[in-house]
């Protein structure tokens, strides 16, 4: 596994071992790579948010399929036993 080093000022390290010993990671190593997995997981879902978002500008649903939207919406909702 590949190590990375970095600095951090004394209250984000007494913040990493507050958490590390209230049990949210295993380590500080832990809890950094935790950090990092959830940073680079947040930045894909909002590039593919953006990218779908851009595939709807670029290509409309017609009206047509809106329509089989609501057609199955309904559908959908008359065979619920409320």
């Amino acid at each position: 596994m590949a190590q990375l080093v970095t600095r951090v000022d004394e209250a984000l390290m007494r913040e990493v071992d507050e958490l590390v010993a209230q049990g949210a990671a295993s380590s500080r190593s832990d809890l950094v790579r935790m950090g990092l997995e959830r940073i680079i997981d947040e930045h894909r879902r909002q590039r593919t948010g953006r990218q779908i978002a851009e595939a709807y500008r670029r290509s409309p649903e017609t009206p047509a399929e809106l329509e089989g939207l609501d057609v199955t919406t309904r559908s959908l909702i008359n065979e619920e036993p409320w």
